[in-house]
């Protein structure tokens, strides 16, 4: 056996990271007014990027335009629609192409039954509700995180979801381009860090000066980054000018999913959608400030007098019934003219309305108010979707959901909910399921039901090249109907299927 290095001792640890992660941040910080702008211009709500701002406080004061924001809603909950919609199954696991046909049909079933029981964990959890936060920030500053965590025992689910705000990311590529470091900035009291990490983790000084101010929050920071072995490392650090190293351990798969809506060349984190709308953006929110004066002008005027002794204009209040006393002879208190009118600013701010709408896919993927759709509409519908959304969706299935279900099944496999399935393409694939993920199947089950209506014109010796059984189970899979609702071509065969689950997986 050769020699192995022994590990660097944590002071060193904690100090490599340090500097590692002081590198990330000053990468990042040309990005920070860029998602200032969008943040107070299209999610003022969120205090992600204002300074002392605290929950509950009021933002946007500022505003007179509210497009952008009804716009980034609409886009969010569009996405959580048509990707992971709540209370609906939006991915499945089928056999992979490892196994041999007669495994895959005795595999099968245990991957449907694993895939319902994956469900019912995610709508028991808080997934709707921090998934649809992430998408929030991935609209807004076209980057979004989830961490997934496994909730204490007794819990209504395995599952817990966190929605990380943009403002505590810092975040690195690797070497295939995916977002596999990153670090994490949180501030916590004396109190809570002991409850977490135990008092004997903690610093001397920082405990004693936890005890001088309970309030007082210590700045930690969480990394995580790939141990070279398939899997992550974690750890957590005390911030500071003397770095310490508080805890740490192994992930087999990433807790902490990052995502990005677009990617430019040469760039780390992703650009948003409101980023391409922002000079819109502001302009519409400066139009509607001009009217707004406009208006206040319009109604109360402007008004001169002359200055005869008499008039007190600091004294003149314009309400009704108002009387003003005048010198004899003078004229008293005047209007003045207007220099011009400002008609023209709803002919502009219509205009800029309807192209923020446009950037921010408001007018694509907002609901129908009008009649019920027909079939081929709600096909086109699907179809331009796909068009608008395909290079963001290839994005958002790499980045996002295939990496959040293998993390799913890595948690409910370690509870024992389901059986050792990894999900990594070869024994057993992850399949998307999501409305947007089906309109391509939906655009080939339509090609296939037309070219059934070409052959069956041709009369029925045309139909014995058709192998029916085979047509009706594609179209059942490419409308998503369950498995156990197709008839199977043979009977499964009485081999037991654990032994075979242990050659895969074991």
């Amino acid at each position: 056996m050769g020699n192995r290095s022994a590990p660097p001792p944590d002071d060193a640890i904690a100090r490599l990271l340090m500097e590692r992660y002081l590198q990330a941040a000053n990468r990042r910080a040309p990005w920070e007014p860029l998602w200032r702008d969008c943040y107070e211009h299209a999610l003022p709500h969120s205090a992600a990027f204002t300074s002392g701002a605290s929950p509950g406080q009021r933002r946007g004061d500022f505003l007179y335009d509210g497009t952008a924001a009804d716009a980034v809603d609409q886009l969010a909950a569009a996405l959580l629609a048509q990707l992971t919609p709540p209370w609906s199954r939006w991915a499945g696991l089928v056999p992979g192409p490892a196994l041999a046909p007669d495994l895959q049909d005795q595999i099968a079933p245990l991957l449907e039954q694993a895939a319902t029981v994956l469900q019912g964990q995610l709508d028991r959890s808080n997934f709707a509700v921090e998934a649809h936060q992430a998408l929030l920030d991935v609209a807004t500053g076209g980057t979004g995180c989830l961490l997934v965590e496994e909730a204490a025992p007794g819990a209504a689910s395995a599952l817990r979801f966190t929605a990380i705000p943009l403002a505590d990311l810092v975040l690195e590529e690797g070497g295939e381009g995916r977002l596999d470091r990153l670090f994490r900035r949180t501030a916590l009291p004396l109190a809570a860090l002991q409850e977490r990490f135990g008092p004997e983790a903690l610093p001397a000084a920082v405990r004693e000066q936890g005890m001088a101010n309970p309030a007082h929050p210590f700045p930690l920071i969480e990394a995580v980054e790939p141990d070279g072995e398939g899997g992550w490392n974690w750890f957590v650090l005390m911030g500071g000018e003397e770095p310490a190293l508080l805890s740490r351990g192994r992930f087999t798969d990433m807790p902490f999913i990052a995502f990005r809506w677009l990617k430019a060349p040469g760039e780390t984190y992703g650009r948003s959608p409101v980023m391409k709308a922002l000079p819109d953006i502001k302009t519409a929110n400066k139009v509607v400030e001009l009217v707004l004066k406009n208006a206040s002008i319009a109604v109360t005027g402007i008004w001169q007098a002359d200055d005869d002794g008499v008039l007190n204009p600091a004294a003149i209040r314009l309400v009704p019934g108002t009387i003003i006393p005048k010198a004899v002879g003078s004229a008293g208190l005047t209007p003045l003219a207007s220099p011009g009118r400002f008609d023209v600013s709803q002919l502009v701010l219509d205009d800029l309305r309807a192209r923020i709408r446009h950037a921010l896919l408001a007018d694509r993927l907002a609901p129908i108010n009008g009649p019920r759709m027909t079939a081929t509409e709600v096909l086109e519908r699907g179809a331009e979707m796909t068009r608008l959304l395909g290079a963001t969706f290839g994005r958002l299935q790499s980045e996002l959901l295939v990496p959040l279900v293998r993390r799913c099944l890595g948690i409910l496999r370690r509870r024992g909910l389901v059986p050792d399935i990894t999900g990594d393409g070869r024994a057993a694939s992850i399949r998307i399921l999501s409305p947007l993920a089906r309109a391509q199947a939906q655009r080939d089950a339509e090609v296939t039901l037309r070219w059934l209506e070409s052959v069956s014109s041709l009369g029925p010796d045309a139909l014995d090249a058709v192998d029916l059984a085979a047509c009706a189970r594609f179209l059942a899979d490419a409308a998503g109907v369950p498995p156990a609702l197709i008839r199977r071509e043979k009977p499964l065969p009485a081999t037991p299927v654990e032994p075979v689950m242990e050659g895969m997986y074991g």
